[in-house]
């Protein structure tokens, strides 16, 4: 997928760990993976505001755009097994 999440990097800049990250957003652990591991199909803005408060960033910090290598077997055995989950909700 074209779009890179960042989110381990701003994690470990802010010695913070996925969980605390994750209850301080309103979301939970487990949606937090899926967006973390590049999974996640869509995000709401919302979850990425409450992201980007909590982590005290940008969004470009946790996202960034990367072209796909069309030669790359690896990308297009992950791009039919991916998941539609949509991840995020509003904070709490």
């Amino acid at each position: 997928m074209p779009i890179a999440v960042d989110i381990d990097v701003m994690l470990a800049k802010r010695k913070m760990s996925v969980g605390e990250l994750a209850d301080r957003v309103g979301i939970t652990p487990a949606n937090l993976a899926v967006l973390k591991n590049g999974r996640a199909k869509a995000v709401r803005f919302t979850t990425l505001a409450a992201l980007c408060e909590v982590l005290e960033c940008q969004p470009g910090d946790l996202l960034r755009w990367e072209p796909d290598d069309p030669w790359d077997p690896d990308e297009a055995a992950h791009e039919s097994g991916a998941s539609d989950v949509p991840v995020g909700s509003p904070p709490r």
